[in-house]
């Protein structure tokens, strides 16, 4: 899978890869022709997408259904493959192109905003090693995004969306970011389990004060 470049040899910007695939083609834009749009930077390309719909303030049970699909992508990530692989069903699953060109419109100028700041860098951050242990990090924080959790989904989502930015734009600040949000998150994680056990344990001992 060639990677899509300008005139000039240079890769095409994501935000014009989007603005291209909200107004050209059929009614249903299929998750295959996403990947073919971007090439080899479909990895991060998919990634942001899947990370910045898993930002939008779903009910409890929502991220179950958009976050499942990192879980795949994160896991092929991990697992060292140097191109996105989907299954059938998963590639032929749409969108109409209307509603995409609607939500990415929306999140464009900070979509343009975000490519004006990153740049490559640190590039040992974004190697071979560095994206298989980005995978696993992406793999856990998509396991945390399919839980039923109400506002659960912002803080992972945000370090997933760090670490695609920091693969596609092989920016190592960026990848450190997101590990910096993976660990914020892991620290919320923990401090809100601590908060269910002692909420259950002062609800026990309320209850054996009043047998």
């Amino acid at each position: 899978m060639s990677l899509t470049v300008t005139s000039t040899g240079r890769p095409i910007r994501f935000s014009d890869t989007l603005e291209r695939l909200g107004s050209h083609g059929g009614e249903k834009l299929f998750m295959g022709e996403v990947i073919e749009a971007f090439g080899e930077r479909a990895f991060g390309a998919v990634l942001l997408l899947f990370a910045i719909v898993n930002m939008l303030p779903w009910p409890p049970g929502g991220t179950t259904l958009t976050g499942a699909p990192l879980l795949f992508l994160s896991a092929e990530l991990a697992w060292g493959r140097d191109t996105l692989w989907l299954p059938n069903w998963l590639a032929r699953a749409s969108v109409a192109r209307a509603t995409f060109q609607k939500m990415s419109g929306r999140l464009m100028k900070l979509i343009r905003f975000s490519e004006a700041l990153t740049r490559p860098r640190l590039y040992f951050l974004t190697g071979r090693l560095g994206q298989g242990l980005i995978g696993l990090a992406c793999l856990i924080l998509s396991a945390i995004l399919v839980l039923p959790v109400f506002g659960g989904n912002l803080i992972p989502a945000i370090a997933i969306g760090f670490f695609s930015l920091g693969i596609m734009q092989r920016d190592g600040l960026a990848v450190l970011l997101g590990w910096i949000t993976t660990g914020i998150t892991i620290a919320v994680l923990v401090f809100a389990w601590r908060l269910v056990v002692a909420g259950f344990q002062l609800g026990f001992d309320w209850f054996g004060r009043i047998l």
